[in-house]
């Protein structure tokens, strides 16, 4: 988040909380009237996604889908959290995202959250907006959202990676349990045929690929040369050096501990989880995901 220097930013690391039966922080929560009451318009397109499961990958694309060709400055000038932005979140006292969302000047307008499906504002239901939601694989997820907490100072102190591990898998975390949301919004897509589900893996596997269908579901046409463009400039390696998707410019992270853009690669997790933490995991994993429609890869 780029802020006036001037102005001083509330980076206290939060606390946990019930919140509607989902553990959450103050920071999702000091706007919550606000969020519910959004007005939604039927050209939106939401990003769903649980934390560190690909948002700023998919904000990028849909980003360039729309607006690669028409605007420049857009795309080096103004940082992907500004044009994407982050309904739920609110920093003091740069504002809200509801605030930013209802000034967007774009049409279509993209949004995120990460909220879980049963608390996403009525409005996009209402108005049949088109949904985009990624998930991914629950090992590698952890580890992402291990390093993302402790370099983010916004968000709760993570703890060794072993507690944090425990705290994953009892879905203590911001935003709730990875297997209620992943499953969650599953659900939502038998229901809702505007909603496209798509796999942080699948989208390591083939980028190309992934950008084709979800271009089917959103009825857009790229030429050839602008799909390459856009498939050459979400490639991990070029992300992580734009300034204006790699999160470099904003204040509430702490890059010295960690990038925010880490790795991008489909099974890290095994840098890190022990045996015993595998087995484990894997036990409580059965238990957990009971759809088999509902299939996750941890390697590709």
């Amino acid at each position: 988040m780029s802020v006036d220097p001037d102005k001083k930013l509330d980076l206290r690391r939060a606390e946990l909380f019930d919140f509607h039966g989902v553990p959450m922080t103050h920071f999702f929560t000091d706007t919550w009237e606000d969020v519910q009451n959004f007005q939604a318009r039927p050209d939106d397109i939401l990003i769903a996604t649980y934390t560190k499961a690909g948002t700023t990958w998919i904000s990028y694309i849909l980003d360039l889908l729309y607006f690669g060709q028409t605007s420049s400055e857009r795309q080096t000038s103004t940082p992907i959290y500004e044009r994407v932005p982050f309904l739920e979140k609110t920093i003091l006292p740069v504002g809200s995202g509801v605030d930013q969302a209802n000034n967007l000047p774009t049409s279509p307008r993209l949004i995120k959250t990460h909220l879980p499906v049963q608390l996403v504002p009525k409005s996009f239901w209402e108005q049949n907006c088109r949904v985009v939601y990624v998930a991914r694989n629950a090992k590698d997820n952890v580890v992402s959202y291990f390093h993302f907490d402790r370099m983010t100072m916004t968000q709760p102190e993570p703890g060794d990676w072993s507690s944090y591990l425990q705290r994953f898998m009892k879905g203590k975390m911001v935003f709730g349990s990875w297997y209620d949301h992943v499953n969650g919004w599953w659900k939502k897509k038998q229901a809702y045929s505007n909603l496209h589900y798509m796999f942080y893996e699948d989208m390591v596997e083939d980028t190309g690929r992934e950008i084709d269908k979800l271009c089917s579901f959103l009825g857009l046409s790229p030429s050839v040369e602008e799909k390459k463009q856009i498939t050459d400039g979400v490639q991990f390696d070029n992300m992580k050096k734009n300034d204006m998707v790699n999160y470099s410019t904003s204040t509430a992270m702490n890059f010295k501990i960690s990038p925010f853009m880490r790795k991008g690669k489909v099974g890290d997790w095994k840098n890190h989880f022990t045996v015993a933490q595998n087995e484990e995991f894997d036990e409580d994993y059965k238990k957990k995901m009971k759809d088999p429609s509902l299939q996750f890869r941890t390697v590709i």
